[in-house]
């Protein structure tokens, strides 16, 4: 592997652009044959990265913006997808939580590197149902189940060996109580306005589809890459 270190700002830039991408074999991408929305041929992408060994295909890029109008992103895991959206979870008292009531909208960037291949999605973000958010958060691990029980999402962390007591203290209390539900923990879901797929190609003319909500279902156009 390369060592970008090193040579100043020049030096890093030049280290940066002398790096390879998209220089394997890659799917072709064919607008023409996709389906008639997107949901679909998301589903088709994340199965074929699932099938090659991706590593951790269902990750993705949450952006949102802040009370501010400044930006934040972070990666989390997708929950699932259907006709009404693609779901995440989160704490609702986080900063993505507060972020979201105030600003009820959000993008999705999903970016598998072994197929070139990204996808894009943006939308407006409602909470779902109690019932929905509490199976979410039961079907969780024990231990992260404890971890987001604790309420500290982001704060200060002044003393890490008080992290470690916490954990253990609610750790304790999951296993005593294993149906506890944190009522704050929330599965929300992004309903779609537009979805972008974009297809590598190792001589940079890459291929580009998006799909726009219209009253009657979904348009897609082709994109410039």
């Amino acid at each position: 592997m390369a060592d970008i270190r090193g040579g100043g700002d020049v030096g890093v830039r030049q280290r940066l652009r002398g790096i390879e991408v998209f220089a394997r074999p890659l799917p072709r991408f064919v607008p023409e044959r996709a389906p008639a929305e997107p949901v679909a041929l998301f589903l088709d992408w994340l199965a074929e990265a699932v099938a090659a060994g991706v590593p951790d295909p269902h990750a993705m890029t949450l952006s949102t913006v802040d009370a501010s109008g400044d930006p934040d992103a972070r990666v989390l895991v997708l929950k699932g997808v259907d006709g009404a959206g693609w779901q995440f979870a989160g704490h609702a008292f986080s900063p993505k939580g507060g972020q979201l009531a105030c600003h009820p909208r959000a993008a999705l960037t999903f970016y598998w590197p072994e197929h070139g291949r990204q996808v894009r999605v943006r939308g407006t973000v409602a909470p779902g149902s109690a019932q929905d958010s509490a199976a979410d958060f039961l079907g969780r691990s024990a231990t992260a189940r404890a971890e987001a029980l604790l309420g500290c999402q982001s704060q200060y962390l002044t003393d890490p060996a008080e992290q470690g007591r916490a954990l253990a203290r609610s750790l304790a209390a999951v296993e005593r109580e294993p149906s506890f539900v944190d009522s704050a923990r929330t599965l929300y879901t992004l309903a779609p306005a537009e979805v972008e797929f974009w297809q590598a190609a190792e001589s940079r003319v890459h291929t580009r589809l998006r799909y726009e909500r219209c009253r009657v279902g979904w348009e897609r156009f082709p994109l410039w890459s």
